[in-house]
């Protein structure tokens, strides 16, 4: 007798080939109501209300580096969760702020410190700097949707993948721009088939920008179709089971949001943008 229909979870054949895909596609076509669940969240909804009624009203850098709420709601929303603990790093990031080429942010090789420091630029507009919608609002909406992602790692590591990278694609122009980022480069490993992080990196590039097509990443529907893909062959590598999603942030977690060691921290100061 049967006992009524049978969970997602415990479906067999090729039907459970979709589950990464089917579960991509469910929070990628309803975005808009999967971040107001994320918003409705007590936790996340206390620290949103906080940072936003408290941002507006800090002055300088050194209110917003003590303010240790507003300032972790800052770094997790830009991406610089890892960060959090390197205040002497950060407090440099923004002193120095963008418009020198010289600057800091300007020299490092990772891009996240130098969209921080456009985000709060406290060396061009001192106390205005926070007054901006990118400040304010944008920070909020960056918050949910990372944490979005995060709860769909929870699940399945291959969602938060192609969620990821959905997000990334429209700043995406050349192979090393996939290349630099372990999570972008795990997508394209996925979809390609083989490693991309042994090897001469200009060969690896060039086999990313034509095997990949990165131009296409620009057209929403062909980058849907990118991303069914990856999820499909995600799953088809077991990608999708169990033991990978008990570590949903392996793959995300350095240089994302978790882990920068301090040999790193030390090494990034010396990184010059594009290898210059």
């Amino acid at each position: 007798m049967s006992s009524g229909p049978a969970s997602r979870h415990v479906i067999t054949g090729p039907e459970i080939m979709l589950t990464t895909l089917a579960d991509y596609q469910l929070i990628a076509n309803n975005l808009d109501a999967s971040l107001k669940r994320v918003s409705e969240q007590p936790q996340v909804a206390r620290e949103a209300e906080y940072y936003l009624s408290r941002i507006g009203e800090i002055d300088t850098i050194d209110e917003f580096l003590a303010d240790d709420r507003v300032y972790r709601f800052a770094m997790e929303a830009s991406g610089l969760g890892d960060m959090i603990y390197a205040k002497a790093f950060m407090r440099k990031v923004l002193e120095e702020g963008i418009e020198n080429p010289d600057s800091f942010a300007n020299q490092l090789a990772d891009t996240r410190f130098r969209d921080f420091a456009r985000r709060f630029n406290f060396k061009s507009y001192g106390s205005a700097a926070t007054t901006f919608e990118r400040a304010q609002q944008e920070v909020v909406d960056d918050y949910m949707r990372l944490k979005l992602e995060e709860d769909a790692g929870e699940s399945n590591e291959g969602v938060r993948l192609a969620l990821y990278f959905q997000r990334k694609a429209p700043g995406i122009r050349t192979g090393y721009d996939i290349l630099a980022d372990p999570a972008l480069m795990k997508v394209a490993e996925t979809v390609l088939g083989y490693s991309l992080a042994q090897g001469d990196i200009d060969r690896n590039a060039k086999v990313v920008e034509e095997k990949l097509k990165i131009s296409e990443f620009q057209d929403p529907a062909k980058l849907e179709r990118f991303l069914a893909r990856f999820a499909t062959m995600w799953e088809m590598n077991g990608g999708g089971s169990a033991t990978t999603a008990a570590a949903p942030n392996a793959l995300i977690s350095a240089p994302l949001e978790t882990g920068i060691s301090q040999d790193i921290l030390q090494t990034l100061q010396t990184l010059k943008i594009s290898g210059g």
